[in-house]
């Protein structure tokens, strides 16, 4: 026994030592894997910290546009005239879209398109990352687009413009492209003042790109700035209505309407035909954009009469009590002969703008310097824009005449041979109804122009004036533009239109300029109709009636006092 436990202890011995051995191992081993984890623990989160964290965010956080809406456009009472609704953009990131998706068919559906070209569109581009599927989407149709959750699909805000009053400020006030940019009217020549710029934000994106978490703001959304324009929207309605209706009575080809403050120059109501509604992308045709009242250019014809007598006022050789025999009714000037509906006789200046004569016009004209007459034209603005800012305004013809040119300046004194447009014309009788004071024309408020300046003397401003209220009394050419209980004063015209070969016989520009009241003037207004068909075609009696409409409800909707009322209407109402 006691050999047997002799020969078993270095036996014992040597396994106890084993497992020592193997048990140090097993320790080497696990503090060589744990030095191993620490250590690339320690790489991961310093030096690699930044290369990891770089590609994690690439992954997941995504710089989002947020968008800004651009100014609104207000008329000077605060009513709008252009808004930015909230629309939104469905696009596509083509490489991960779901061509087997069943919901495809829902979101062509909602979109209002071909599915089998949609998915056709979508698979030719597997190489982009972003595609267009449709613009300005309603935000009920978006709604229903972010319910299906169809991968690649995505649905972002933006804004669309509204233009309220449609297309009764639809020439002044423009309209803007798709992507938000002014395309025409103040919407173009404002375009920086209205312009939005849209934000940025940080947020992170699950795999399936939806946003969980908003991280921070990057810029902020830039909105546009209001703009407030001049404009009555009240008399805008008014005068378009008016405008409208004489053009459809007389089949014509088009017309214009233009109503300034006479006090400040404000343009408080500006109208055209043909129009078309900015909301409508499918009537934006080039025919019907153009604000006429700008850019279309004809000749004044008679309008220009008044103009002619300040400048035979100011040159000292004539008075009102002046005579200019106009007998036998035509003069014949080297080979041209200018006439009058008849033979008016002897007539003062008062007579001359009453009755219209061409003759007497041309007399005075003929009388005074070369320049005297086109030098009054241009100091009341024509020849020159407005000053308005506005996109393609024209800036009419107005020649030099040289003392020879004998037609050419008897035929400009009663307004053949220039070109104006229906602002410039309305703005040339600011003077008459300012006291010989020009004020500078203005489309937006608080928006400094040029400073007033006088072009002629207070009195014979005055006097001019009260000679053209005889055109709208009995015996005028301008009766019915008269307005029941107010002092009116204007001038009638009616030019021939000029055609490829000269002037048209059968086609006719008809105008009437006014002011009133006459004893305290507050509006100026043109009305030019363009080619009127049928029996009238006279400024009297196509033109003035606009006028008179349109300036009765002016004075009323302005609570202008009447200066005409009679007195034998005047009932006593309480004692």
């Amino acid at each position: 026994m006691a050999s047997e436990q002799l020969e078993k202890e270095p036996i014992q011995e040597a396994l106890h030592q084993a497992r020592g051995w193997r048990l140090g191992l097993v320790l080497v081993a696990l503090l060589l894997i744990a030095g191993a984890i620490a250590g690339k623990m320690f790489s991961l989160n310093v030096q690699e910290q930044e290369f990891l964290q770089s590609q994690g965010d690439a992954r997941s956080l995504r710089t989002v546009q947020q968008p800004a809406h651009r100014g609104l456009i207000v008329d000077r009472n605060g009513e709008p005239l252009a808004v930015s609704a909230p629309v939104a953009t469905v696009w596509a990131d083509p490489a991960k879209t779901d061509l087997q998706h069943p919901s495809l068919g829902k979101l062509a559906s909602a979109l209002s398109l071909n599915r089998q070209r949609m998915i056709k569109r979508l698979a030719d581009n597997r190489s982009r990352r972003f595609l267009y599927l449709k613009r300005q989407v309603s935000p009920e149709v978006a709604e229903r687009i972010r319910q299906l959750d169809v991968p690649g699909i995505h649905v972002d805000r933006e804004y669309k413009r509204y233009y309220p009053a449609a297309e009764v400020t639809s020439h002044l006030v423009g309209f803007t492209n798709l992507d938000g940019e002014g395309a025409e009217g103040v919407e173009l020549a404002y375009d920086d003042w209205l312009r939005a710029e849209a934000g940025q934000q940080l947020v992170m994106k699950d795999r399936l790109g939806r946003t969980i978490k908003h991280i921070r703001s990057v810029s902020p959304a830039q909105h546009g700035k209001e703009l407030k324009l001049t404009v009555d929207l009240r008399l805008q309605y008014l005068a378009y209505r008016e405008l409208k209706a004489a053009v459809q009575a007389h089949n014509a080809d088009g017309g214009s309407l233009v109503m300034l403050d006479a006090a400040s120059g404000e343009v408080l109501a500006m109208v055209n035909q043909p129009s078309y509604n900015p909301n409508d992308p499918s009537q934006r045709r080039s025919a019907a954009l153009r604000n006429r009242a700008l850019t279309d250019t004809f000749e004044p014809g008679s309008t220009m009469k008044p103009l002619t007598m300040a400048a035979a006022l100011m040159s000292g050789k004539y008075s009102l009590d002046s005579k200019v025999d106009t007998s036998p009714g035509y003069l014949r000037l080297k080979g041209h002969t200018i006439r009058d509906h008849r033979n008016y006789g002897v007539l003062d200046l008062t007579g001359i703008i009453t009755k219209s004569s061409n003759v007497g016009t041309t007399k005075l004209a003929l009388s005074l310097d070369e320049g005297s007459v086109r030098n009054m034209m241009y100091n009341v603005g024509l020849g020159q824009v407005t000053g308005t800012g506005f996109p393609g305004e024209r800036t009419g013809v107005l020649p030099f005449l040289q003392a020879k040119q004998v037609v050419e300046r008897a035929t400009m004194s009663y307004g053949y041979g220039l070109s104006v447009t229906a602002l410039q014309l309305a703005q040339s009788y600011l003077p008459l109804a300012n006291h010989g004071i020009l004020k500078p024309v203005s489309l937006v408020k608080g928006m400094e122009g040029d400073k007033p300046l006088r072009v002629m003397p207070g009195q014979v401003a005055d006097e001019v004036l009260q000679m053209m209220e005889t055109v709208t009394q009995r015996g005028g050419t301008g009766r019915r533009a008269t307005v029941p209980g107010y002092r009116v004063g204007g001038k009638t015209g009616t030019t021939h239109k000029v055609g490829g070969s000269g002037y048209l016989d059968d086609q006719y520009m008809s105008v009437f300029a006014g002011i009133a009241p006459v004893s305290n003037p507050r509006l100026v207004t043109v009305v030019m109709v363009d080619n009127p068909k049928g029996q009238e075609y006279y400024g009297g009696e196509v033109a003035a009636p606009v006028f008179s409409r349109s300036m009765a409800g002016a004075l009323r909707l302005l609570n202008v006092t009447p200066d005409s009322w009679p007195e034998n209407n005047t009932q006593v109402v309480s004692r």
